[in-house]
């Protein structure tokens, strides 16, 4: 039987560079004859995917309540533990997810308001106890993520989601609570200052998986 694939997350604000990020690591992954699935919240299957246009892009045209919204983001996530993540591990490869449960207690929790007490037992009952092995907190302050997005909005190139489109009140107390996330659980978070060039970044994350997920992968 395969010993069990790692499991590793990104998060952090929109234009932090997640995307490119999850990339690069997967890139490297593979030349490591790793096999590495990436996947992404909400969405990653099908059903996920339909809630995202929901989530994101107000595909229903109706103002989604802080609950609804919570319970969405839980069906997306236990749908892609499900059928992806868990068969994935099981099978001994390894997971790369933009977004996870930390963005659910960071937006919804930080950001809405909703309790912490209850976003943690929602997000236990959606992934089975599951938590990433790793999760990379690509930390960048607010006004510069905003500054990164602009170009793109500007252009007409994308247009801000819902979430993109609160004020900087919001933002900040996203940030914050990622931060306080980070604090509280030390073994599995790191975070790294994404207010540089992307390879920089890369090689920062790099070493960190090589000291974590790859130094235990290859003693199993």
């Amino acid at each position: 039987m395969a010993e069990p694939g790692k499991f590793i997350t990104f998060e952090g604000p929109d234009g932090s560079g997640k995307s490119t990020q999850v990339r690069l690591l997967a890139e490297r992954l593979k030349a490591q004859c790793i096999t590495v699935h990436c996947t992404r919240e909400p969405g990653g299957t099908a059903t996920g995917e339909a809630i995202r246009n929901i989530l994101q892009h107000d595909a229903v045209d109706e103002a989604l309540g802080a609950r609804t919204e919570l319970l969405l983001f839980a069906a997306s996530r236990a749908q892609l533990m499900n059928f992806k993540i868990l068969p994935a591990l099981e099978r001994g490869d390894w997971i790369i997810c933009d977004r996870f449960i930390d963005s659910t207690m960071a937006y919804q929790g930080y950001g809405r308001g909703l309790p912490l007490d209850t976003l943690n037992s929602i997000n236990h009952f959606a992934i089975g106890g599951r938590k990433p092995d790793v999760t990379l907190l690509l930390d960048l302050d607010v006004g510069r993520a905003f500054q990164r997005m602009a170009p793109l909005f500007n252009s007409g190139e994308e247009s801000p989601d819902r979430f993109e489109r609160e004020d900087r009140e919001f933002h900040e107390k996203v940030r914050a609570g990622y931060l306080e996330l980070a604090d509280g659980e030390p073994d599995r978070f790191r975070v790294v200052d994404a207010d540089r060039l992307a390879n920089v970044v890369a090689d920062e994350i790099w070493n960190i998986i090589k000291a974590t997920c790859i130094k235990d992968h290859a003693a199993s």
